[in-house]
């Protein structure tokens, strides 16, 4: 039985076999491996990984495509279900004898980004992350100071982990098929944060601020906050615009203004 996709979910089921034999490769799922899936929809990764490993937690939210799930999977013992909203979903609360986990999915659209949020704050327990995205997020995610693409997203997600860019995926993978371009992407968390900040609030709020108003100059952006001064003796130049600042450089005037306080 194919369970309709439901709009209000985000829900786009990966069909192409090839994507999905491509994507499980460069997962590289190990026998002792606790890999947990976000949305498995209709089980075209989740099938992959059980004919490999044969154990894997699944988080769906989807109450009609956990009866799908149980009978397509009913010969594997190792398939556990749980329905939940990932958003909401204690990931940690699945480790087992302090062994970190994979976390794998096909993410929705509209939930994205605050869903990779919420992943960061468990990356106490998660060893990496293996994601299909809206190609657009992905390029966010991995963009380096000057690119376009470079923003907010990019840089919180810099702080938390390492993102590389793995392959694009064409819409006609999908059922029923995007409007856009999707990506795979493959995010490590740090062991420690690389940068050292004083205060992650005020570091949190500048970057987001700081992009809110991209096209102004890091002095105006800053104007009651920092000098001209202030910044220059930070070693930064004060008329660049925020797309131009590394992660260092938020960490350095963060922290300048944490110390202002």
């Amino acid at each position: 039985m194919q369970h309709k996709a439901r709009k209000r979910f985000g829900q786009n089921f990966l069909h192409d076999q090839n994507v999905i034999q491509r994507i499980v490769n460069n997962i590289n799922p190990q026998q002792d491996d606790h890999i947990v899936e976000i949305g498995p929809g209709e089980g075209a990764l989740t099938e992959l990984v059980l004919d490999k490993i044969g154990r894997i937690d699944v988080v769906e939210l989807d109450r009609d495509l956990i009866p799908l799930l149980k009978i397509k999977f009913i010969s594997y013992d190792g398939l556990t279900i749980h329905q939940g909203d990932a958003l909401k979903f204690d990931f940690c609360q699945l480790q087992q004898d302090n062994k970190k986990l994979r976390i794998i999915g096909n993410l929705p659209y509209n939930i994205s980004t605050p869903l990779l949020f919420h992943l960061f704050e468990h990356n106490a327990c998660i060893k990496d992350m293996h994601f299909m995205l809206q190609k657009e997020v992905v390029d966010r995610m991995v963009a380096s100071p000057g690119d376009s693409a470079y923003g907010r997203l990019g840089i919180m997600l810099h702080y938390f982990c390492k993102a590389e860019y793995l392959f694009t995926v064409k819409p006609g993978a999908f059922r029923p098929a995007p409007k856009v371009d999707s990506a795979i992407v493959r995010l490590v968390p740090h062991e420690k944060p690389p940068v050292a900040i004083d205060d992650f609030d005020i570091f949190s709020k500048l970057v987001n601020h700081a992009f809110s108003q991209r096209r102004k100059t890091l002095r105006n952006i800053l104007k009651g906050q920092l000098s001209a001064e202030q910044i220059e003796a930070l070693g930064i130049e004060p008329t660049i615009r925020p797309e131009r600042l590394s992660l260092q450089d938020f960490a350095t005037i963060a922290n300048a203004i944490c110390q202002q306080a």
